[in-house]
């Protein structure tokens, strides 16, 4: 059975623990962020680029004009 635990002891469990955490700089936050978005905006335009191609391919295929 699992022991339960007062809600004041667990708050202060909880700040301790907190406490011990690394937090990140500004400066890393905001590389992270711009490495985040970077890779986003390359993800989209390689599978846009794919989608692209295989549309084309599918279309030559089948002979299928827009």
């Amino acid at each position: 059975m699992a022991k339960t635990t007062n809600p004041f002891t667990f708050i202060q469990q909880v700040r301790s623990e907190t406490q011990k955490v690394t937090w990140p700089s500004r400066r890393e936050t905001m590389i992270s962020t711009l490495m985040v978005l970077a890779f986003a905006v390359i993800a989209s335009i390689f599978f846009f680029a794919a989608d692209q191609l295989m549309a084309f391919g599918i279309e030559q295929i089948l002979g299928i004009a827009r």
